[in-house]
């Protein structure tokens, strides 16, 4: 890289990472506000929180990085125009393509992330997301009963702790269970863990007492006990269960797709899933050809910069949704499929002709009188010119 191009790409380089490090926090704290209930409701902790929705982040930052890098070439390229950095350049000698040099470079490095997190961080963090994800709803082993607090472990089932030791064990422990319509049973022990077995969650209490409730005749009976197994409610589903959603595949699955119990529709899913990821990454080349291809083309002029800035924004926004477009068309009929690489690729094609136009170049025209040279004199104005 010469002078002027380093200058442009660190200032591309630093103002992405700040744009996408802002919107990653936007998107994480609004998804994050979907799993609240599993800190109320199931006792999960703030680290697990933490780490199971930055699990899935991956899946998002596909679609930060193209839109963040779109967003800062346009008010990169915009500024230096206003500033007139740019016409300098031009009245130096650069063409547009010398210009947009520095945006392309930092594009195709955003392909190449691109690529990573779609073929191989995205199906492994969203798997394990999803993993930890229906484990903790449907399996008891992450359902922590809080102290000072009557949980409701299942239905009918009420447990309260009044202290849970560094080890796990519970003290003051009371659990009442009222599944049955003829009678229900109250447990009372002074200490307690919860273990996990095949057959389901238990509870195993020592030095306490049972206090059952016949609902009939309204009698009760208590029993006294060293030892007893208390059962939750067995979990309505497994991890074997669980459908994996085509996000979750790895590419070797989508490309050698066990159709087993899928209908056509599903199948579909699976297929645009493979070409979205081979596709996608370059949607951050187009946008970047895009807002060069608006911006760069033509003289440069104080009074049609706002125009030029609100022109590429309407054409990366139909851009996008030509892309979910296409997409979910191609997600019933698979004869698309082609046509997916197309509408990614061609915003890139088009940018590319309008910025090396054969035959036409920039130069300066200087005020008689002066000494020639390429910039030797004061600019009066830029003209386009044919060579």
């Amino acid at each position: 890289m010469n002078g002027l191009t380093r200058y442009i790409f660190w200032q591309l380089f630093v103002g992405l990472a700040l744009v996408a490090t802002s919107l990653s926090c936007v998107v994480w704290l609004t998804q994050s506000l979907r799993f609240v209930d599993m800190i109320v409701n199931r006792g999960l902790s703030a680290g697990m929180f933490i780490f199971l929705t930055g699990l899935m982040m991956p899946n998002f930052l596909t679609i930060i990085f193209p839109v963040s890098l779109f967003a800062i070439v346009t008010f990169t390229y915009h500024r230096m125009i206003m500033d007139r950095e740019l016409v300098v350049m031009r009245a130096a000698g650069l063409g547009p393509m010398s210009l947009s040099k520095p945006a392309i470079i930092l594009s195709m490095l955003t392909v190449v992330l691109g690529y990573v997190l779609s073929t191989y961080i995205v199906p492994t963090s969203y798997t394990q997301f999803r993993e930890m994800q229906w484990d903790i709803r449907y399996s008891f082993s992450h359902v922590l009963l809080r102290e000072g607090t009557f949980n409701e472990a299942a239905n009918g089932v009420t447990v309260y702790v009044r202290e849970r030791t560094d080890d796990g064990q519970l003290l003051g422990v009371l659990a009442h269970d009222d599944r049955n319509d003829l009678h229900s049973f109250t447990l009372m022990s002074e200490r307690g863990a919860m273990v996990q077995s095949d057959e389901g969650a238990k509870v195993v209490m020592f030095n306490g007492s049972r206090q059952d409730f016949d609902k009939q005749t309204k009698q009760l009976t208590i029993l006294y006990f060293d030892r007893y197994v208390f059962e939750l409610e067995a979990p309505t589903a497994t991890g074997e269960d669980r459908h994996r959603e085509p996000r979750e595949r790895s590419m070797a699955e989508l490309l050698d797709l066990d159709t087993t119990g899928l209908d056509e529709n599903t199948i579909g899913k699976f297929h645009v899933e493979f070409h979205r990821r081979l596709a996608l990454p370059w949607s951050a080349l187009s946008f970047v050809m895009i807002t060069l291809s608006v911006l760069m083309s033509g003289s440069f002029s104080r009074r049609g910069e706002g125009r030029r800035v609100f022109a590429a924004i309407l054409l990366a926004a139909g851009y996008q949704g030509a892309l979910l477009a296409i997409l979910d068309a191609a997600a019933k009929n698979e004869a698309l499929l082609p046509t997916v690489y197309i509408v990614a690729l061609l915003p890139t094609l088009i940018g590319v002709a309008a910025l090396m136009l054969p035959g036409w170049r920039w130069r300066a025209r200087v005020t008689p009188g002066t000494p020639s040279g390429p910039i030797s004199g004061p600019i009066s104005r830029l003209t386009r010119g044919t060579s």
